[in-house]
């Protein structure tokens, strides 16, 4: 067992990068940059959060319980700009986060995720019940971490990643630390990384071009 764990720690993170078929991340310190902002909630989203906010109520962290207020976060484009390219590459996306919010469904909606989950503590059983959803194996999902919260799923799957701002037990633990900050490009910075491995990266740049910018007839 001890030479097991030895040879898994040995595997670079780019040997790892070239099996990635799933790319899964946490919200708060990874897609934003932590930062909660608190306001009035529309109407037509207040009944949407209560019913999701019920589950989890008097735990702390999972969410504002209030009919009037809605939990607002940040996001980068560049973020959004790599789940598309991702796509492209045939690697799929999704999000398991603690905490539920209005605004990260909407942004879920808008990049296409294939995989969303919030209101989620234990997050090695839910990345567990993605990897078979998707019919993959363990090695083929990257989980993208900030927080101790995040280990079980970082330890779970073939490449940990973590963000520039993580904690320090976070950072120990993965295989790949990203050069940016969450909320700051992190999840680009996973992308390409895995990309790059996979010997993807100009391909599929070329191909996100050409999409957005039509040969002229």
């Amino acid at each position: 067992m001890l030479k097991f764990r030895t040879m898994r720690r040995k595997t670079s993170a780019q040997a790892r990068a070239r099996k990635i078929k799933l790319l899964l991340f946490d919200v708060d310190g990874v897609m934003t940059d932590g930062k909660l902002f608190v306001f009035p909630a529309p109407a037509d989203t207040r009944q949407s959060i209560l019913e999701q906010s019920a589950e989890h109520g008097g735990e702390g962290g999972f969410g504002f319980h209030s009919q009037s207020l809605i939990e607002a976060k940040g996001f980068h484009a560049h973020d959004g700009t790599s789940i598309s390219l991702a796509r492209l590459a045939g690697i799929k996306a999704g999000l398991i986060t603690k905490r539920i919010s209005e605004t990260v469904a909407l942004r879920a909606r808008d990049l296409k995720l294939e995989f969303v989950r919030q209101g989620i503590q234990d997050k090695r059983t839910y990345f567990d019940e993605i990897v078979r959803e998707a019919g993959l194996r363990h090695e083929e999902v990257a989980f993208v971490g900030d927080d101790v919260i995040d280990l079980p799923a970082m330890r779970a799957g073939g490449l940990a990643i973590a963000v520039k701002n993580a904690r320090a037990e976070v950072k120990k633990e993965a295989h790949y630390v990203t050069p940016h900050c969450g909320g700051d490009g992190a999840i680009r910075d996973a992308v390409e990384f895995i990309l790059k491995a996979q010997g993807k990266w100009k391909a599929v740049v070329e191909a996100y071009i050409s999409e957005r910018s039509p040969t002229p007839q």
